[in-house]
């Protein structure tokens, strides 16, 4: 299974390409950055992202999409929320299916691969290493990069999870917390509600399947070769 995964910009869009496999090795075999000057009209520089990502998905095509976006929360800001428009309506345009992180939860993974403590606050340096170990890659990784790198990651693991080729028992502690988690309540107003929290419950809100959709704007419809 082949996964893009992004790390959303307007100034230094991070992608990897990542091979996720059942039996075999993983193996990042592209990546890189798209790129708009600041100098650039800033409606300009959200459609210039937006096509850049319709053209990687049409060079690679890749079976499924995962993005970190600090959308979520607290992380929330008015430009991100922009850019993540732009590339939901790239991604949905060219019908890919698509899970979301955010950026804590894709740091989670990266700082249990160094053995970082509980809390350790992960800094772009700590993801550039954790990413090196991971891909056992002695060369030069910018950290937009290497955030793509674990949106890619982490997202094989869900999808595989998904499309029936993990089961929980295949997971780790942390995917099973992240993908998987109910919580029931035992104090409070709330007590004994039981509530679906893990990505995997959460579809049109956390993921969204829009390989198989076919888009009506009006009274017309869009689909591939459009």
């Amino acid at each position: 299974m082949i996964i893009l995964g992004l790390d959303p910009s307007l100034t230094n869009f991070g992608y990897a390409l990542h091979e996720t496999t059942a039996t075999g090795p993983d193996r990042c075999f592209a990546r890189g950055r798209l790129q708009t000057p600041a100098s650039q009209l800033y409606v300009d520089r959200y459609i210039t992202q937006r096509e850049s990502l319709r053209g990687l998905i049409r060079q690679y095509k890749p079976d499924k999409v995962g993005i970190e976006y600090p959308v979520f929360d607290n992380l929330y800001s008015e430009g991100m929320y922009g850019l993540f428009l732009y590339c939901s309506e790239a991604l949905r345009t060219e019908h890919q299916d698509v899970v979301f992180f955010s950026p804590g939860q894709l740091k989670t993974h990266a700082r249990q691969i160094l053995g970082r403590p509980p809390g350790w606050k992960m800094m772009k340096s700590d993801m550039v290493e954790a990413t090196k170990v991971d891909t056992g890659s002695k060369k030069a990784w910018n950290h937009n990069e290497c955030d793509a790198y674990f949106a890619a990651r982490v997202a094989g693991r869900f999808w595989s999870l998904y499309e029936g080729l993990l089961t929980e028992s295949d997971l780790t502690d942390l995917e099973k917390k992240q993908f998987l988690e109910i919580h029931t309540f035992t104090k409070g107003k709330q007590a004994g509600k039981t509530v679906q929290k893990g990505i995997l419950y959460r579809e049109s809100e956390r993921f969204f399947c829009w390989s198989k959709e076919v888009i009506n704007y009006g009274t017309e419809s869009s689909h591939d070769g459009e």
